[in-house]
């Protein structure tokens, strides 16, 4: 894989999730890092305090909700594969306050492996996966984690491409 046009990959789905999603701008969402296995997303306090002035549950779950959807987004960009990619259900838990910028951190779940999910997709035109993702607090244990099921689709061709 070459490490510059992934890159390239990568900020390019950064800038569509920007543009696309109004609320992602309004976060101020940034891509810290991204591997083959985990991709980091941050986002400053500023535009997403409470009123108590820590990191409002509502941002952290959608960093969190963003960096999943982004993992296996940019998997599938990475294969030169068209689908539409949905959240199917997630679980949320609020561990501790954060007071500062924060970060979500996207894993495949343990249990999920990215061959079974493509041979899946190949054979069906849909494929599930699941991730996890933790937002890091200041003493290195989670603040808050995620973990979702996302399902992505195969886009159909359109009209005029059909068949050729």
């Amino acid at each position: 894989m070459d490490t510059l046009s992934d890159n390239d990959d990568a900020q390019r789905l950064i800038r569509f999730i920007r543009d696309e999603i109004p609320l992602a701008r309004a976060m101020d969402l940034r891509l810290q890092h991204h591997d083959a296995d985990m991709l980091r997303l941050c986002a400053p306090l500023a535009p997403n305090v409470n009123d108590k002035g820590c990191a409002f549950g509502g941002s952290l779950v959608s960093l969190m909700t963003l960096s999943g959807w982004a993992l296996v987004e940019l998997a599938l960009r990475r294969r030169g594969i068209d689908c539409d990619v949905f959240v199917a259900e997630s679980g949320v838990r609020y561990l501790a306050p954060l007071w500062q910028d924060f970060c979500s951190e996207a894993r495949l779940a343990p249990d999920a492996q990215w061959g079974t999910f493509f041979d899946t997709l190949a054979a069906r035109g849909r494929a599930r996966i699941a991730v996890e993702c933790i937002v890091p607090g200041t003493d290195g244990q989670p603040a808050a984690s995620l973990a979702a099921r996302f399902v992505a689709k195969r886009r159909e061709p359109p009209p005029g491409e059909r068949g050729q």
